[in-house]
C-alpha cells in the first residue's frame, strides 16, 4: 500500500513533534478549556505574561506561515484557527482587566508596553492605539471581509463550470477517474474555505470592536477603582490606569492586527507555484526596463531644489544596481512568451503529440503504445467547436451522450478521445474505433445543415451534402438564413449536434467491439450490489467473464440494451448448466427482454409494423440451414439465400415508403440465421422472433417476403 504524503510527513517528524501529532487532540481540547478557565478564573502574573508572550509569538507565528503558503487551501484551517486566536484574546483581556481593576497592575508585559512603547504619554498610547484600532478595523478588516464575500460569491457561482470541466476532460480521456475526484474534491474545499472565511472575517471585526470598548471600560473602572475605593486623586488614578489600559490594549491589538494581515494575505492569494516572496519578486524583476525608468525618476527628484540629495540618489543607485543584475534575463523571458504563445495556437496539440513520439518531452516509450477504444480527430477550423470558451461545446455533449447510454443502454461508454489532427482536412473529422478509422465526414463552422423532410420545399442556396448517418441529401447553410429556411420546413442542425449523432451511431453499430472484460466485470460487479445470488451462482460457477461477454456482445451487436441485466444473468443462470453454445444462450436472453425489446420498436400508434415470411419461404430456409441440405445444391442454394435479401429489402422499403419502420418476423429457429444473412445489407433492420413479440401491445403485418420457384 503506497504511503500517503500525510504518513510520510509525520514519519519524517522528531519525536516530539510526531507527540504532538498524536495528541493534537489532547492538546486542543486543553487549550479550549483553559481559555474558558481564563474568563472565569484569576490568573498569576507570571502566568498572564507568559499567556500574551504565547499570544504574540502565536500571531506572528501565523503571519509567516500564511506568507509561505502557495494557495489558500494548504491552509484550510486557518478560518478555524483564527475562531480559536480570537477566543484566546477576549479570553486573555478579561484576565487582565481583573488584574488591572483588583490589584492596579496587570505584569510586566502590559507594564512594558504601558511606559516603554509609548514613554508613559497617555496621550500618545491612545493616539497609537487609535492608529492601530482604525488600521486594523477600517483597512485591514475590512478590506479582508469585502475579498471572503466577493471570493465566497464567485466560487460558488463558478462551481458548476468548474464541475462541467473536470466531466469534460473526464469524458475525453485527459484525467482518471482517480483525478477528477481529487479535482472535485478541491473545488467542495475551496468553496467551504472562502465560505468560512467569510464568516470567520466577523471574529475579527468583533476583535477590534471588542478591544476598543474594554480599553474604554478599563479607563472609566480605573478612574473609578482608583478615586473611590484607592483614595487616589482624579488625575493620578486616570494617568495610572489609563497607561495600564492603553497598555493592554496594545498587548492585544498588536498580535490581533498581525493575525488581520495574515487573513487578508490568505484571501488575497490565488494558486502560486513558488513561494509568495519569490512571486512578488518575478514581476519587478522580469521588467527591467521599469527598474531603470524608476531610477532616472529618482535621481531626477534629487536634482529639485529643497529636496534632500542622499535618500533619493542612494535609492537611485540600489534601483539602478538592480537593473544592472537583471537586464540580461530580458531575452530569456521573451523568448518564453513567445514559446507560450506559439503553444497556444491551433495545432499546438498535434505538435506535442509529435514531440512525444519522438521523445523529446521525455515520456515513456511504453505511453506511446496505447490505443484508444474510442477517438475523434478533428481538423484545425473544428477545434473551436471543443473549445467551451470559444463558443463551442463538444466535450459537454461528450459527457452528456456518455451519460445517456448508461441510463438507457445500461453500457458505459469508454471515454472518448477527442484531438486535433493537422494531416486532415480543416473542416473533417474522422472517427476511430480500436484506433482504426470507422467513419469519416466534414463539418462547415458558422453553417448548420438543412434537411428537407418532405423533399418539396423550395431549394435554399448552401453547400451540397449529405447528411452522415442516414446519407441524406442536405445543404451546410450560413447562420444569418437559418430563419428563412425554417419558415421553408427545413430541419436545422448545428455542426456539434451533426458530429454528435455521428459519434452516437458509431457506438451503437460497435457498442459490441467496446465492450471488455473490464467492462464486464464492472457490470456484474455493480449487479451483484442488487442480486448477489443470481451472479455468484453463474460467475465463475457457469460461465466465465469472457463467457458472460460474448453473450453480451452479441446482444449489443443487435441493439439489445443492456439495462435489463439482471433478467439477462437470471436466464443465462437458467440455461448456462445445459447449454454452453453463446449463440443459443443469446436467443434464450432475447426471450426474456422481449418487451424491452419491443417496447422501442413500437410506432406512434401502440403496435409494431412487421414484415414476415411466406410459409414456404420458411421452409426452404430451414432446409438451408440443415448441414446437408438435401432439396438445394450449394448453387441453387445461393441463388435462393440471394434472392431472400432482395424480398426482404423490397418488402421493408415498401414499409417505410408509407411512414413505417418495419422488423422483420420469423420463426424462432430462423431468427439468428436470417439475421446473419440481411445483417449487411440491412444492418438496421430489427430481426424478431415470435417468442419476442408475444408481450407486445400488438403486431400489424406491413409486407410479406416471398421468393418463387422461378426465382430460386
Amino acid at each position: 500500500m503506497t504511503a500517503t504524503p500525510e504518513a510520510t510527513f509525520e514519519s519524517a517528524l522528531k519525536p516530539g513533534a510526531r507527540a504532538v501529532l498524536q495528541y493534537g487532540d489532547w492538546l486542543l481540547g486543553a487549550f479550549v478549556i483553559g481559555i474558558l478557565v481564563v474568563l472565569v478564573a484569576s490568573l498569576p502574573t507570571l502566568a498572564l505574561d507568559l499567556a500574551i508572550a504565547a499570544n504574540i509569538a502565536l500571531s506572528v507565528a501565523v503571519l509567516l506561515v500564511s506568507l509561505n503558503t502557495r494557495s489558500p487551501l494548504e491552509f484550510a484551517t486557518f478560518p478555524t484557527l483564527l475562531l480559536f486566536t480570537t477566543l484566546f484574546r477576549l479570553g486573555l483581556n478579561v484576565a487582565s482587566t481583573r488584574q488591572i481593576l483588583t490589584q492596579g497592575a496587570a505584569g510586566h508585559v502590559i507594564d512594558a508596553f504601558g511606559n516603554i512603547v509609548v514613554g508613559g504619554n497617555i496621550v500618545i498610547g491612545l493616539v497609537v492605539f487609535s492608529i492601530l484600532l482604525v488600521i486594523q478595523f477600517v483597512v485591514i478588516t475590512k478590506g479582508s471581509n469585502r475579498i471572503s464575500e466577493v471570493a465566497a460569491r464567485f466560487t460558488l457561482d463558478a462551481m458548476p463550470g468548474k464541475q462541467m470541466s473536470i466531466d469534460a476532460d473526464l469524458n475525453a480521456g485527459l484525467i482518471t477517474g482517480e483525478q477528477a475526484r481529487l479535482r472535485r474534491d478541491a473545488i467542495a474545499r475551496e468553496a467551504e474555505f472562502y465560505g468560512a472565511m467569510d464568516g470567520a472575517g466577523k471574529f475579527v471585526r468583533g476583535d477590534a470592536v471588542a478591544g476598543l470598548l474594554i480599553t474604554i471600560i478599563n479607563l472609566i473602572g480605573g478612574a473609578v477603582v482608583g478615586t473611590v475605593m484607592e483614595g487616589r486623586e482624579l488625575a493620578d488614578s486616570i494617568r495610572h490606569y489609563a497607561i495600564l489600559s492603553v497598555g493592554d490594549g496594545l498587548v492585544s491589538q498588536i498580535p490581533a492586527l498581525l493575525v488581520s494581515t495574515a487573513s487578508g494575505i490568505v484571501v488575497t492569494k490565488t494558486s502560486m507555484e513558488g513561494r509568495l516572496s519569490r512571486e512578488m519578486a518575478m514581476p519587478f524583476l522580469s521588467n527591467p526596463r521599469a527598474l531603470a525608468t524608476s531610477s532616472a525618476v529618482l535621481a531626477g527628484l534629487a536634482l529639485i531644489p529643497g529636496l534632500p540629495k542622499l535618500p533619493f540618489l542612494g535609492l537611485a543607485a540600489l534601483t539602478y544596481a538592480f537593473y544592472s543584475w537583471t537586464k540580461d534575463t530580458e531575452p530569456i523571458i521573451e523568448a518564453e512568451r513567445a514559446k507560450a504563445q506559439a503553444d497556444a495556437k491551433p495545432g499546438a496539440a498535434a505538435s506535442k503529440e509529435a514531440a512525444a513520439a519522438e521523445g523529446t518531452d521525455h515520456k515513456k516509450v511504453d505511453d506511446l503504445l496505447g490505443v484508444d477504444r474510442l477517438a475523434v480527430e478533428i481538423g484545425y477550423r473544428l477545434i473551436p467547436l471543443v473549445d467551451p470558451g470559444g463558443g463551442g461545446g463538444l466535450l459537454e455533449h461528450v459527457a452528456m451522450l456518455r451519460r445517456q447510454f448508461a441510463q438507457q443502454e445500461g453500457f458505459v461508454v469508454p471515454p472518448v478521445r477527442i484531438r486535433d489532427n493537422m494531416q486532415l482536412e480543416p473542416t473533417a473529422y474522422r472517427i476511430l474505433v480500436g484506433g482504426e478509422i470507422v467513419a469519416t465526414g466534414t463539418l462547415q463552422p458558422g453553417h448548420v445543415l438543412a434537411m428537407d423532410p418532405s423533399g418539396r420545399a423550395k431549394p435554399v442556396q448552401g453547400i451540397a451534402t449529405t447528411e452522415p448517418v442516414f446519407g441524406l441529401p442536405a445543404k451546410w447553410i450560413l447562420q444569418s438564413n437559418k430563419q428563412e429556411a425554417e419558415l421553408l420546413g427545413y430541419t436545422l442542425i448545428d455542426p456539434i449536434s451533426v458530429l454528435v449523432t455521428h459519434v452516437t451511431e458509431i457506438i451503437r453499430s460497435h457498442a459490441a467491439e467496446l465492450i471488455t472484460r473490464d467492462d464486464v466485470k464492472h457490470l456484474l460487479e455493480t449487479a451483484r450490489k442488487k442480486t448477489p445470488a443470481v451472479v455468484e451462482e453463474l460467475v465463475p460457477g457457469m460461465m466465465t467473464v469472457g463467457d458472460v461477454q460474448k453473450v453480451l456482445k452479441q446482444l449489443l451487436r443487435e441493439r439489445v440494451p443492456l439495462k435489463n441485466l439482471s433478467v439477462v444473468l437470471e436466464t443465462l443462470a437458467d440455461h448456462a448448466a445445459s447449454v454452453k453454445d453463446p449463440e443459443r444462450l443469446t436467443e434464450f436472453a432475447r426471450a426474456s427482454l422481449g418487451r424491452s425489446i419491443c417496447e422501442r420498436l413500437v410506432g406512434a400508434d401502440g403496435r409494431i409494423s412487421a414484415v414476415t415470411l411466406d410459409p414456404a419461404a420458411e421452409a426452404r430456409l430451414a432446409s438451408a440451414m440443415a448441414p446437408s441440405a438435401p432439396n438445394l445444391d450449394g448453387a441453387a442454394s445461393a441463388l435462393f439465400l440471394r434472392r431472400f435479401v432482395d424480398g426482404v429489402l423490397a418488402s421493408t422499403q415498401e414499409a417505410a415508403k408509407v411512414g413505417r419502420d418495419p422488423v422483420l418476423l420469423v420463426k424462432a429457429p430462423l431468427r439468428r440465421f436470417v439475421r446473419d444473412l440481411v445483417a449487411t445489407s440491412a444492418p438496421r433492420l430489427p430481426v424478431l422472433s415470435y417468442n419476442e413479440v408475444q408481450s407486445a401491445r400488438g403486431i400489424e403485418a406491413v409486407g410479406v417476403v416471398k421468393v418463387t420457384d422461378e426465382s430460386a
